[in-house]
């Protein structure tokens, strides 16, 4: 029709003296043209609509699925039971009822004696957690630990001033630290309550560290920020407490740096600024990917979609004269399992209330110490990192023009994170390496070492606190450190298995296997879910424009800094707490009570059929507040999807879901460092060349063993010529060579003979590769011809006998024999 129409035009122009008529008619073909494609464009548009529509309907599917499914799995088997143990409690009834009534009637008295004992006792406790509560507020919450320490260094006096102190554990008795081991940092999280749970126990990451020798430092917190202090301000106070151990530990190694949890982010910060100063940082339980996370699980992810983003810690930050209250945190954890954490754990102390006084007020001392941030600190944690997202993507900047990226981290960085860790779930613990690398080539060739970890059961205290569970891995990443830094760069997956002994003489066996990004967990399943996110951070950070201009003036004018104390002292949490003390004349009596009770305590068996009862009745309350957690979280998940999952807001943050900028393979080969490290590909020495020998041994077999592992850095760091290198300078020859192997194997392997000269200094070479290799009937078969293969480029005739399996001698090259002892051929 349109070619008709130009034809008619130009039909027309020829038979008439103006040019108007043509001019017209190809403007209504044009028009007639936009008419056809703008058709065709509506389909495609409605064709992506609809496509979108069937995405939020498999988001919401799969998210109902999920949570009936494991609704109907977990309280089926719990209904179960309960039903089992009512029938056997009846039947136990009825025994009793038919062999005379006498002994159930002395059953009903014990129980009931038993029981009004436990509630004063009980009562005690709880009148004392009170007392704790106060007496530790009044003292500022100092830390929890139970060793003791000494501070070394203040925030207050550096030019940026902070709350945060560095602390130096001193060993228990029996116990003995030496200055030339390295030292250990451990920064604990200032997520609502105060420091020190990760050195509350013996059997935490403090004792561990202490049992090894090692000097331990702990970063601490005072319970008040200082005045316009920023986390700009605590990064640089971190970096000075890093710089200051170091010089205390001239002859060591660069510390080890520990985060838990929010710590963890915490130690990225540091290191991302800082690259020069940490040794390897080790992350527990650290959510940075906080958009990530399972569905029908992680459930805390969908907090700021639903209950409004960045306006509560600004509001609250408002209500506290510009410092926001760390309860607000304490009280959402809370919540997220209301049945354990207002009915469990009271009822379990209720039953242990003989035996468990101690552990029960330790814990409630830390989970009630309720600490204060800075507004411009808790608005940067939820707006950068828990709604933005930034961390991982390149976008964070802790003050203007200071912009945050992960990949100038140097350090090996080592990721504990678990299955059963619901408020930093794997996801989120992990996927910050997917969203900041483009694959792990590139992990190798920024010469990075990242190794992680994933527990299937420990829970997110648990991590950093002592366990049954995850306490061999504390143990292990401590005995291990000192190896890992001799792996080639990559990415790793640290394995632990059980091997001899039992509790504390328990040994393990370690194993690093070399990973792709896919081997992640959660890897294959996809991030669809993370989409509706993107809204959520514009959504939020229009709502807190909107909340500065026209609401903020007006919370702030009703606000003193008396109405904020008085709001803090009001709080739920401080309440509950201070109102259950000895300041309350109604509980005074109790404590002469319990000391009553305890002098003549007659505690009723756990075979009594009215605790039997009891307990049923018990869990049958938890269960049912599960019930209602467990459809809330459904309904709240749905509710999510069904706002932020939707095409029209798919489209409204868009702009928000943009990932790093991340080079292409063929960007990366031609990186400077890449490139300089081909160009040395034949240049160096025996150094040069055992190392590149064993990276290619490494690349050969997928995985390093412990005792390979060992044994390379013995060789490294004890023996001739590597034991005078300056650890920058391993690391460097360390990174170059795995260049050269990642990027040119085989002309890295045919170059060897450029860096041996002679057929002495080969021999020793491939002594001290075998030392590390160990028997040749053990290496698999890969691994023997990668090995057969040195031989053969470097002229030397095949190995026929096995280097001798002991430890080279220290400050003498590997493979090098006492006087008078022939090496084997």
């Amino acid at each position: 029709m349109t070619s008709q129409a130009a034809e008619l035009g130009r039909g027309s122009a020829e038979g008439r003296d103006g040019a108007g008529l043509e001019e017209d008619v190809f403007l209504i073909a044009r028009i007639l043209d936009g008419q056809r494609l703008t058709a065709e464009q509506r389909a495609h548009a409605l064709k992506a609509q609809l496509s979108e529509y069937s995405a939020l309907g498999d988001l919401t599917t799969q998210s109902s699925s999920h949570h009936m499914a494991s609704i109907a799995s977990n309280h089926s088997e719990r209904v179960r039971a309960a039903l089992d143990e009512a029938r056997s409690i009846t039947d136990a009834f009825g025994r009793r009822v038919r062999t005379g009534g006498l002994d159930l009637a002395g059953d009903l008295g014990h129980y009931w004696a038993d029981r009004a004992q436990r509630a004063v006792l009980y009562a005690d406790t709880i009148r004392e957690r009170g007392d704790i509560f106060l007496v530790h507020e009044a003292a500022g919450c100092p830390p929890v630990l139970i060793y003791d320490y000494d501070v070394i260094m203040d925030g207050v006096d550096q030019p940026r001033p902070t709350n945060y102190v560095l602390l130096k554990i001193r060993p228990p008795a029996g116990m003995q630290t030496f200055d030339w081991k390295r030292p250990y940092i451990i920064i604990d999280p200032r997520a609502g309550q105060g420091a020190g749970i990760g050195g509350s126990q013996m059997d935490s990451q403090v004792g561990v560290a202490l049992r090894d020798g090692h000097p331990v430092y702990f970063v601490s917190f005072r319970r008040e920020p200082e005045p316009g202090q920023t986390l700009a301000d605590v990064t640089r106070t971190e970096a000075a407490f890093v710089r200051y151990v170091q010089s205390l530990h001239p002859k060591s190694a660069k510390p080890v740096v520990i985060g838990n949890c929010q710590g963890g982010w915490a130690t990225l910060l540091l290191g991302a600024s800082n690259p020069d100063i940490t040794g390897p940082l080790v992350l527990n339980g650290a959510p940075v990917e906080t958009w990530s996370g399972e569905i029908g699980r992680n459930i805390i992810r969908y907090n700021a979609g639903l209950l409004g983003g960045q306006i509560l810690p600004m509001f609250w930050s408002d209500i506290g004269n510009g410092v926001f209250d760390g309860a607000w945190l304490v009280l959402n954890f809370e919540l997220m399992n209301p049945g354990r954490n207002y009915f469990r754990k009271y009822y379990d102390y209720f039953n242990e209330v003989d035996t468990g006084r101690g552990r029960f007020l330790e814990f409630e001392k830390w989970w009630g110490g309720f600490f204060l941030m800075n507004e411009e600190e808790i608005v940067w944690i939820v707006r950068d990192l828990f709604i933005g997202n930034r961390l991982a993507r390149n976008e964070a900047r802790l003050e203007h023009g200071r912009n945050l990226d992960v990949k100038q981290i140097r350090s090996p960085v080592i990721v504990f994170t678990s299955l059963g860790d619901t408020i930093t779930p794997p996801k989120q613990a992990l996927n910050w390496i997917v969203d900041t690398y483009a694959d792990e080539t590139e992990i190798r060739i920024r010469g990075q070492r990242i190794i992680y970890m994933v527990h299937e059961k420990v829970g997110h205290l648990g991590i950093f606190v002592s366990s049954s569970i995850a306490k061999r891995e504390h143990t292990e990443v401590a005995s291990t450190m000192k190896t890992i830094e001799a792996l080639a760069p990559g990415l790793y997956e640290m394995k632990i298995e059980d091997i001899i002994g039992e509790g504390e003489n328990q040994q393990f066996s370690v194993s690093f296997a070399e990973r792709k990004m896919s081997d992640l967990p959660g890897a294959n399943e996809g991030r669809r879910d993370e989409v509706p996110f993107a809204a959520v951070a514009r959504i939020s950070e229009l709502q807190a424009d909107f909340y500065d201009i026209a609401l903020r003036p007006v919370v702030q004018s009703g606000v003193t800094q008396a109405t904020a104390e008085l709001a803090r002292t009001l709080h739920p949490l401080r309440l509950q707490r201070s109102l259950l003390s000895s300041r309350n004349p109604l509980l005074q009596p109790i404590e002469l009570l319990a000391d009553m009770v305890g002098n003549n305590r007659t505690a009723a068996g756990d075979d009594n059929l009215f605790v039997r009862t009891e307990h049923w009745l018990a869990n049958a309350f938890e269960q049912s507040v599960d019930i209602a957690r467990d459809l809330r979280n459904a309904w709240c998940e749905t509710l999510f999807f069904s706002i932020y999952a939707t095409p029209y807001m798919r489209w409204f943050g868009r702009r928000y879901e943009f990932g790093r900028t991340r080079k292409s393979k063929e960007e990366l080969f031609a990186l400077p460092e890449v490139q300089s490290a081909l160009s040395h590909i034949g240049s160096g020495g025996y150094v040069e060349a055992v190392i590149r020998m064993l990276i290619l041994l490494a690349d050969s077999r997928g995985n390093v063993r412990r005792d390979r592992l060992e044994r390379s850095t013995h060789l490294l760091n004890k023996t001739e010529p590597f034991s005078h290198l300056a650890p920058v300078e391993r690391a460097r020859v360390i990174h170059e060579q795995s260049l050269t192997a990642q990027f040119a194997r085989e002309e890295a392997l045919e170059r060897l003979p450029d860096l041996l000269h002679t057929e002495e200094e080969r021999e020793q070479a491939m002594e001290a590769v075998q030392f590390v290799l160990g028997p040749l009937s053990d290496a698999s078969p890969n691994v023997a011809a990668t090995f057969h293969a040195f031989r053969r480029v470097l002229g030397l005739k095949p190995a026929l006998v096995d280097v001798a399996a002991g430890t080279p001698e220290e400050g003498k090259p590997a493979g090098e024999k006492p006087e008078g002892e022939a090496a084997p051929a």
